[in-house]
């Protein structure tokens, strides 16, 4: 059965230790998504390797640290990793698509329904696109850090049936491998605990910024869509279609069984918070426990200048975040019926319902992108 794909492939696997790219496993990783495209599925790539191809051209000893120094050599680099697809995937009969994409692409609803729509008609039309952070003009403060929590983004954009991180390592394993001899890999994955995060652990190779960490951030993100993920090895012919088949080198996650709608994955995932509401003990295990929306009665207060529409943070009383919400109110407004009764808040401002942020429209801090494990 024909499936819509996502493939990540990092720089460690795309490039050299020294920079520049390795074309030899451009090659390979071309001919593994070639061969899933010819048994009918749509897949859509999403690469690492800009900075890491490009440095090495400018003159950089090593690959750079500051901001601008990095742009530039993403700006180099980006039009050599292209290159180097368009050409491998030329000799499949495969067209390949750029699109380069930044956070607030996916924050800002309209920008995210555009790349979404040209996708489409990119798969539609039987070409490949291939998508990366537009490192160019990313700043760190809106980057992704590492293309995997992009790539999750981007599958659960697309409604993907499967998003498959490929990375030097054959899977999450309860330890580091390579420093413990007992380390067990996991084989299938159904829920992420804290204990999961803790071995998980940092960063990974000098090449990447992804460690085995953002594989796992990724997880949650697109177990919350919807869309199983594997993150694994593909070092032979054949091992990205056994992947897909089930039978991988690497752990599998199951998608969740109660996946956000697309609004809610909008709220917890993408979304710019412009404010903050700070509410009391009762109005947070309403909203945390009881599936509850938010009432003026249970504001303290907020801060920032937002408006009805807008995406707030809600903090308790301890200062700790809870979640974040679609609120109805102004920021002026809320302040004006702070701890006060929905009738009477309803007699003192005009608005158009009187839930300041309705459940429908609630993401609590466990799924957030801003939330503890971040």
């Amino acid at each position: 059965m024909s499936q819509r794909i996502v493939v990540k492939i990092g720089s460690s696997s795309l490039t050299s230790e020294e920079g520049g790219l390795n074309r030899e496993q451009v090659l390979f990783f071309a001919e593994e998504l070639a061969s899933l495209h010819r048994a009918g599925h749509q897949v859509l790539l999403v690469t690492s390797g800009a900075q890491a191809a490009g440095f090495k051209q400018l003159g950089y000893p090593s690959k750079p640290k500051i901001i601008h120094e990095k742009q530039a050599a993403a700006a180099v680099g980006q039009a050599l990793l292209m290159q180097a697809y368009q050409e491998a995937f030329e000799t499949q009969g495969i067209a390949v698509a750029q699109i380069l994409l930044t956070r607030p692409d996916f924050s800002n609803r309209n920008r995210a329904q555009n790349a979404q729509r040209t996708i489409e008609e990119l798969l539609k039309q039987r070409a490949l696109p291939i998508i990366n952070e537009n490192d160019t003009v990313a700043v760190d403060e809106i980057k992704f850090g590492d293309n995997d929590s992009l790539s999750a983004l981007v599958a659960n954009l697309v409604k993907a049936d499967g998003l498959y991180i490929l990375t030097d390592m054959d899977g999450v394993y309860s330890a580091d491998p390579r420093k413990d001899p007992d380390a067990v890999r996991f084989d299938r994955i159904e829920v992420l605990t804290d204990e999961l995060y803790r071995v998980a652990g940092g960063a990974g190779t000098a090449v990447g910024t992804g460690g085995m960490r953002s594989k796992i951030e990724a997880a949650r993100i697109a177990m919350q869509g919807g869309v199983p993920l594997f993150v694994g090895r593909a070092v032979e012919p054949g091992d990205l279609s056994d992947a897909v088949r089930g039978q991988g080198k690497g752990t599998y996650f199951a998608s969740s069984h109660h996946s956000l709608s697309s609004k809610k994955q909008w709220v917890g995932f993408l979304s710019v918070p412009q404010g903050r509401i700070t509410v009391d003990p009762g109005a947070e295990n309403a909203l945390m426990n009881n599936g509850s929306s938010l009432l003026p009665a249970g504001v303290v207060s907020a801060s920032g200048d937002f408006h009805p529409g807008d995406v707030v943070e809600v903090v308790g009383a301890d200062g700790r975040m809870l979640g974040r919400g679609v609120t109805h109110y102004a920021a002026w407004q809320v302040t004006a019926v702070a701890g006060l009764s929905s009738e009477e808040a309803m007699r003192r401002i005009e608005v158009s319902r009187v839930e300041v942020i309705h459940r429908d429209e609630w993401v609590g801090s466990t799924i957030v992108k801003e939330a503890d494990h971040s």
